[in-house]
């Protein structure tokens, strides 16, 4: 009974901590939110997913997952304008860390954000469709040609591509196939079943999450929009450089680790822009779905995860 009482309590207090620092965030350092954004009631809709989620040893998620990395997890996702309600976003528990993973959907909708930025759509390329790319007069990718044809759909995919239409034109991104599977070779899960099976939203998704990288490290947009989304594409890689184990000293505090958010996103921007594509390669692999999570394509949606593990 008494563990019942604490696991409900939990869910109301780092909801409230959340919602009191992006109120903070609002007033201090300019933060705007989606128009129709209820970042209160996405809170909510969260945790009640969040509550739904295990581990890969079937534990739930708020259970041994840590305080911050929950706490961090919601942040992302509110910063980001998003809602698992509208199947934007998904939460993964890694070890005793849990990460906010944003959907094809959740990916477009945090893109339309940016200023200027006026359609955002990715597209798969079937074996035998009518597909041509070629260049402008300012040497810049563009798609020439894309008629795809139903007899094709079940053919093998062999590329796709992404497209950001802005008010000063049209950003192309193209990806082969095999570009995809490198993408997603370097994922924290290998031979993801998902991907096998729902390769379609998943190249989808690869190739969305690499044309936003490019967008947004040349954007003039928010520091902390755009070091939100980046930091969520990033955090689905295997990468040996970032740590992602919980450091078992739990002293810092939730504020602190919330306060120096921005700082993080700031170091992260500089690295960028000191090494060039520092990450290219990586960015677009967030297809990362845990094992046993099927579910997220069920009927054409993408649903709140359940579980991964490191």
């Amino acid at each position: 009974m008494t563990n019942q009482v604490v696991q409900q309590q939990k869910p109301t207090k780092l909801t409230d901590l959340v919602l009191d620092r992006v109120k903070q965030m609002q007033d201090t350092q300019d933060l705007s939110l989606p128009k129709n954004y209820n970042a209160s009631n996405a809170l909510n809709a969260a945790f009640l997913e969040l509550q739904k989620v295990q581990d890969r040893n079937h534990r739930p998620a708020l259970e041994v997952c840590s305080h911050d990395s929950i706490v961090k997890s919601l942040l992302d996702m509110t910063l980001q304008g998003l809602s698992p309600a509208k199947d934007q976003c998904y939460f993964i528990v890694y070890g005793k860390e849990l990460q906010m993973q944003r959907s094809y959907f959740g990916t477009v909708a945090a893109v339309k954000r940016l200023d200027g930025v006026k359609k955002v759509r990715a597209e798969v390329v079937h074996e035998d469709d009518a597909f041509a790319i070629g260049a402008n007069e300012d040497m810049e990718l563009i798609v020439k040609q894309f008629i795809p044809k139903f007899e094709n759909q079940d053919k093998p995919i062999i590329g796709a591509f992404a497209m950001i239409k802005t008010d000063e034109g049209t950003d192309f991104t193209v990806m082969t196939k095999k570009e995809i599977n490198q993408s997603w070779a370097q994922t924290r899960q290998k031979n993801n079943k998902v991907q096998q099976n729902f390769s379609q939203e998943m190249a989808k998704r690869t190739v969305l999450n690499r044309a936003a990288k490019m967008f947004i490290n040349t954007s003039d947009d928010s520091d902390l929009l755009t070091g939100a989304i980046n930091d969520t594409t990033s955090n689905e890689y295997d990468d040996e450089r970032r740590d992602v184990t919980p450091v078992e000293d739990e002293k810092q505090s939730t504020d602190e680790l919330l306060e120096g958010f921005q700082k993080s996103q700031e170091a992260k921007a500089k690295g960028v822009s000191n090494n060039g594509n520092s990450n290219e390669g990586k960015e677009e692999s967030s297809e990362e779905v845990a094992d046993g999570q099927t579910e997220l394509f069920n009927e054409g949606t993408i649903k709140p995860a359940d579980e991964a593990d490191s």
